[in-house]
């Protein structure tokens, strides 16, 4: 297994200097589907990725954000986005990464992200803890919501649909803050090394939460759906924290989706100047 993770550790270093070219000149983008954004960068990362690891492993299902499912028979699968935050990277904004996670049967049993921007590589395997830089991380210790730091994320399609804003705001109104980095998978792996206390989203992909999920895991905290049922990559949400802080969230969640708010939304008023 560990050489499964020193490779992956090996390509997303490479794929994150081969970004980091482009993202240091500008790149042009394109929207696909409604709003999602998609640059050159996304592609020539994603061919480098796929070139790399059927060199490896070429018997492996590679599942890639750019371009979708490759063979489909093997017990390993991979789980490719070759930049995440592209929104962000187009934009010139720089939190961004690499990510790669390998599935065996099912279970996640290898995963990295690498921040171009920090030179930093969060790792993990399974049953032999997180790492960070090759240095250990854990979760945080914070012990209720009331002191913690969450982050979450706003999907860029069906925005008329998204109900998020409703779980964003009781959690903003009684916790120390609620960041939005547009990343997922910096945001799990923020929490993993307990720089972050817990995340929420929805509908996110496969690709976007594989490797930070592994993070989380072995790095002491826990990973469940927003109901409190086990995740699976398919899930339509997810809550991801440190574990100490879950219940509380969990409770919180239920009566948001129940439509009980313990803090009602503001209403809008106008504000005259004297």
């Amino acid at each position: 297994m560990t050489s499964y993770l020193e490779i992956a550790a090996e390509i997303a270093r490479e794929a994150g200097a081969l970004t980091t070219k482009f993202f240091d000149r500008g790149v042009q983008y394109e929207i696909k589907g409604e709003q999602d954004l998609v640059t050159v960068a996304d592609r020539a990362s994603e061919e480098l990725i796929l070139e790399r690891l059927r060199s490896h492993f070429p018997t492996h299902t590679i599942v890639a954000e750019e371009s979708g499912l490759h063979d489909k028979t093997s017990d390993y699968r991979w789980y490719v986005d070759p930049v995440d935050g592209t929104t962000n990277f187009a934009h010139g904004y720089p939190v961004y990464n690499v990510t790669l996670a390998l599935e065996h049967r099912g279970e996640l049993i290898a995963g990295v992200v690498y921040d171009p921007t920090r030179d930093e590589m969060f790792t993990a395997e399974r049953g032999s803890g997180a790492y960070l830089n090759n240095r250990r991380i854990q979760v945080s210790p914070a012990a209720s919501v009331t002191e913690a730091l969450i982050a979450t994320g706003f999907p860029t399609h069906r925005r008329h649909q998204d109900v998020n804003v409703h779980f964003f705001y009781q959690l903003a109104m009684i916790t120390h803050g609620i960041r939005r980095s547009g990343s997922a998978a910096i945001d799990l792996a923020h929490v993993a090394c307990g720089r972050l206390d817990g995340f929420w989203e929805f509908r996110l992909n496969p690709w976007d939460m594989a490797a930070g999920k592994l993070l989380i895991e072995e790095a002491g905290g826990l990973v469940t759906d927003m109901k409190g049922r086990p995740h699976r990559l398919d899930s339509v949400h997810i809550l991801a924290s440190n574990g100490k802080i879950h219940p509380e969230t969990l409770r919180i969640f239920t009566d948001t989706f129940e439509g009980r708010f313990a803090y009602p939304l503001p209403e809008i008023t106008t504000v005259v100047d004297a």
